[in-house]
């Protein structure tokens, strides 16, 4: 089965790539998730607005990575979420919150589902957090979860 994603897949490909699959991986996971379209002549052409809008978010290159991730290390990123006593949160930090927080830092802006956080986020302290920049640039910097 050919398809096309619309977001990225692990294993498989980033969005905007046409991918071949075996039937039932597409028909019954990747297309009802939302992770793929069919793939058609006509939705081809959507695979350059998808690309588009990759590019528009993408690293650029190796030195643009590099130069990122010296900005992510020198960096001190507080969260403000709501806690309890003993700093046990009300839910969890998710990556959103993360990306937001370090844009609020003064820091680049980052895509969300690049973020490498170990396990959840579940009360205050700190945490270290990877992000995958560029395929040989991995940045990482601690997030100090406080109440807020």
């Amino acid at each position: 089965m050919k398809i096309i994603l619309t977001q990225e897949v692990s294993g498989l490909g980033a969005p905007g790539d046409i991918v071949e699959v075996k039937d039932g991986y597409g028909r019954n996971y990747l297309l009802p998730q939302g992770f793929a379209i069919a793939w058609t002549k006509g939705a081809e052409k959507q695979v350059t607005v998808i690309k588009r809008a990759r590019s528009a978010r993408e690293i650029r290159d190796l030195d643009h990575a590099n130069e990122v991730k010296g900005q992510l290390e020198g960096l001190k990123v507080n969260l403000k979420a709501r806690a309890g006593d003993g700093g046990r949160l009300f839910g969890s930090v998710t990556p959103a919150e993360i990306v937001d927080a370090v844009k609020g830092a003064g820091g680049p802006v980052l895509d969300r589902r690049r973020l490498e956080v170990p396990g959840h986020i579940k009360s205050t302290g700190s945490y270290p957090v990877k992000i995958k920049l560029h395929p040989e640039v991995t940045a990482s910097f601690n997030l100090n979860v406080v109440q807020g």
